[in-house]
């Protein structure tokens, strides 16, 4: 019982070693046998990513064939269409070539028809230069023929006439008084041609007086005005923060203002005279006051408008002192004054107008006419010229609106209208404000035109009249006042000759724009020209 119970206790100690033992070699196995598991799965993985590889290559491959096929269909069928447009063009160019080839067989069977023609023309000629050189030897045959006749006949006349020499005196002396008779006639056409240049004289005359009664001082304006400067700073002073005052004073008065390098002064530039003098004036009281902001600028140019209001009133009440017209409307007296502003070719517009006005009334004097009416036609036929910045048409036509709705007079409002031919002149006076208007615009000194205006008029003039045909040579002379217009006699008859000159005078007024009046003076000359042999 005790040995068994040692044994027991031995086998107890000893079995926890062998089971240790046990398990560990149990471990073991399965240790190998987990690294042999994980192994394998390694090596399976490995060898699918290897064969995804592969397929991926072999897609790749495929891919890239692809590819390349559709590059190669593509560039094959680019270079398939170039081909097809090359054969398109070479067709359309043999096509071209062949159309050519048929022109040019059809103009040389034309020119084989014109040379057959030319041949034929010139054979037609010989026979008729043939048949000409046979009626020249008829022809002389005749006159021999007729001489011999005529002398025959003369002879026949003298013995059947059996005319004494008192008989053949008295029919000469017939002769001789149809002949004087003419004569005398033709004396009557001097004496009336002397009695036109008598009564040219005469009006020349009348003119001159009234030009010499008339002596008025003239000032040239133009589109721009200056205004001095104290000194360069005010420039700056002048355009303001940011420029901020010459815009103020541009809207103001509706002027440019013009600031260059132009040393102490400044330049208005505007199309309208009256606005230009407001920004003038009102620029002078700024550079002056010194005090330059927006809200003074605006103060300022409504003072100036004010203070050019009442010029221009003045203006057209000394106006109607100075030439003796009273009874205007109080309303068409200020608009004469604006007149006062506007130029035309360099002539103030209002001098003008009193100038028409008195010499309007020193050649009614002289002539009987209404010396009254013509002095207030003068004064207002060009009372358009105030307005026609604002309204549209021209100035006659305004002229006469405006002395229609101021219940002007029937006659002054016709020599209004008639001043420059827009309607016929009916009345003397109307004739008389014509000339008037005429002498004191066209007279030299009173208008002047830039260079390049003057000579490109001169070239208009000449253009027109060589324009037509016959005509030889043209030239513009008297600074303008007339063209001279040689034809060639061939071809332009005396009648022809009046109806171009009409003609031209017509296309003058229709395409151009002159003071006063253009002479247009067609010249024809005939020369009988032969050789004694």
């Amino acid at each position: 019982m005790t040995l068994l119970s040692s044994t027991e206790a031995v086998l107890y100690a000893v079995l926890p070693i062998i089971g240790v033992i046990v398990g560990a070699g149990f471990g073991v196995l399965f240790f190998k046998l987990y690294q042999s598991k994980k192994l394998g799965a390694a090596k399976a993985t490995a060898n699918k990513m290897v064969e995804d590889a592969v397929n991926e290559v072999k897609e790749m491959r495929k891919a890239a064939a692809r590819e390349a096929k559709d590059e190669l269909d593509k560039e094959r069928s680019e270079q398939e269409k170039e081909l097809r447009e090359k054969q398109a063009n070479i067709s359309r160019a043999e096509q071209r070539i062949l159309q050519r080839e048929e022109t040019l067989d059809k103009k040389e069977q034309q020119l084989d028809r014109k040379s057959d023609d030319l041949d034929k023309k010139a054979d037609e000629l010989d026979s008729q230069r043939k048949a000409l050189a046979q009626k020249h030897a008829e022809t002389d045959k005749l006159k021999t023929e007729l001489a011999g006749a005529q002398s025959k006949i003369l002879e026949e006349i003298q013995h059947v006439a059996n005319m004494s020499k008192d008989e053949a005196k008295a029919q000469l002396i017939d002769a001789i008084r149809d002949e004087a008779k003419h004569d005398a006639a033709k004396m009557v056409r001097e004496i009336d041609a002397e009695a036109k240049e008598e009564a040219d004289k005469r009006a020349q005359k009348i003119v001159s007086l009234a030009v010499q009664r008339c002596a008025v001082d003239h000032s040239a304006e133009i589109t721009v005005s200056t205004v001095a400067l104290p000194n360069d700073d005010m420039k700056g002073r002048i355009i303001g923060r940011e420029g901020r005052n010459i815009r103020a004073l541009e809207t103001a008065t509706g002027c440019d203002l013009i600031i260059d390098d132009t040393p102490e002064a400044v330049v208005l530039s505007c199309f309208d005279p009256i606005r230009r003098e407001v920004a003038r004036i009102a620029l002078e009281k700024l550079i002056s006051d010194g005090r330059i902001h927006p809200g003074r600028i605006e103060d300022l140019v409504e003072k100036a408008q004010k203070e050019v209001d009442a010029k221009i009133k003045e203006a057209g009440e000394n106006a109607m002192y100075e030439t003796g017209v009273f009874g205007l409307n109080p309303d068409l007296a200020r608009i004469l004054g604006r007149l006062r502003f506007r130029t035309s070719y360099g002539q103030n517009v209002l001098r003008h107008s009193i100038e028409t006005s008195n010499l309007a009334g020193i050649m009614a004097a002289e002539l009987g006419a209404n010396v009254q009416l013509c002095k207030r036609a003068g004064l207002l036929h060009d009372i358009g010229k105030a307005l026609d910045h604002e309204i549209d048409g021209t100035h006659v036509s305004i002229g006469v609106d405006v002395a229609k709705k101021y219940k002007e007079s029937k006659e002054v409002v016709h020599c209004i209208a008639a001043h420059h031919n827009d309607v016929e002149p009916e009345t003397v006076e109307a004739i008389i404000v014509q000339c008037s208007d005429a002498i004191s615009g066209a007279r030299p000194g009173a208008r002047r035109e830039s260079l390049d205006n003057y000579v490109k008029r001169l070239e208009k003039l000449e253009e027109i009249a060589s324009s037509y045909d016959g005509v030889e040579k043209a030239f513009a002379v008297q600074a303008g006042r007339e063209v001279r217009i040689i034809v060639k006699p061939e071809v332009v008859d005396d009648v022809k000759a009046m109806y171009m000159s009409k003609e031209i005078a017509k296309q003058i007024e229709q395409d151009m724009q002159y003071p006063g009046q253009i002479k247009v003076n067609v010249i024809r000359e005939t020369r009988a020209v032969e050789y004694a042999k």
